[in-house]
């Protein structure tokens, strides 16, 4: 069942849902939201995300210049605002995560819409709106799809989860860091990032 979305958020006239599937109803949502909105579908259920606040892009892009500046492989990418579809247990899940770090040209298309062959971490960083979702819902959905890496910025615990080798709908190895100490990544990415900047962020 889709979940319910406040009319403010559609300045216009809501799209029509009736009798229309779940899948239909993303669709017509996803048309509609407002630039800087995320409407996401997600086991059946259709969440629409404001745009996130200063201190939550702060952490993403604090992650992705240390991810610059200390990757391995130069060939290695971040992207933000890639739209993601990934196998559902009963129906395809469709998310837009904080970051995407994947090979350089993975997604070089115009599609909306990407599969996530290519990826090798995907990170996340909650808000009070999307924490559980980023727990639990992603954490399954990222690794039934195979994604090698699932970073968790978690603000409201205060610290880093990195969630690895993935295995049918969860991952076998979940290691975590309190925010202000070292998080290393395995491999495929092989470095560690120093979070005390995250909590910095978090801080002000």
């Amino acid at each position: 069942m889709a979940m319910p979305v406040p009319e403010d958020v559609f300045p216009g006239e809501l799209p029509d849902r009736e009798g229309a599937s779940v899948r239909e109803t993303f669709e017509l949502f996803s048309a509609a939201a407002p630039k800087g909105w995320r409407v996401e579908l997600i086991e059946g259920e259709i969440y629409v995300v404001p745009p996130a606040n200063g201190e939550h892009e702060e952490i993403v892009t604090e992650v992705v210049e240390q991810v610059i500046a200390r990757r391995v492989d130069k060939e290695l990418r971040n992207f933000t605002g890639i739209g993601l579809t990934l196998p559902g247990a009963t129906d395809p899940v469709r998310v837009i995560p904080d970051l995407v770090i994947a090979p350089r040209g993975s997604f070089d298309d115009r599609h909306a819409w990407h599969a996530p062959d290519p990826v090798l971490l995907v990170s996340e960083v909650t808000s009070a709106a999307t924490a559980g979702r980023d727990r639990l819902q992603k954490i399954r959905a990222y690794a039934r799809a195979g994604i090698p890496v699932y970073l968790l910025i978690d603000r409201e615990a205060d610290e880093a989860v990195v969630c690895s080798e993935p295995v049918g709908d969860d991952y076998a190895h979940k290691a975590t860091h309190k925010l202000g100490t070292a998080v290393p990544l395995p491999a495929p990415l092989g470095f560690t990032l120093d979070s005390a900047a995250f909590r910095g962020a978090a801080a002000e």
